[in-house]
């Protein structure tokens, strides 16, 4: 099945490789795709479930959905993830 998240705090490059290492690591996805232009994640999944593992694995990296709360620790998680994801 097709999915698209839409995130916080994706600004860049670094955090777009991040997201895609990171996200590439869970073996049921596939055909992972950032866009930073329109903040959007879209992946196809294995499974329904996989959705909600991907939400909260962008949470942890510091990108969490549109729906969710983006306070200052959100904020300097993706910071972080940025700087990481543009040193590779």
């Amino acid at each position: 099945m097709k999915a698209a998240i839409i995130v916080q705090n994706l600004k860049c490059g670094g955090c777009a490789n991040t997201i895609t290492t990171k996200l590439s690591q869970i073996d049921t996805l596939s055909e992972i795709l950032v866009d930073t232009e329109t903040s959007t994640v879209s992946f196809v999944a294995t499974n329904p479930e996989d959705v909600l593992i991907v939400k909260e694995k962008l949470k942890t990296l510091g990108y969490p959905s549109i729906e969710d709360a983006n306070g200052i620790i959100s904020k300097a998680k993706s910071f972080v993830s940025c700087a990481t994801g543009r040193i590779k």
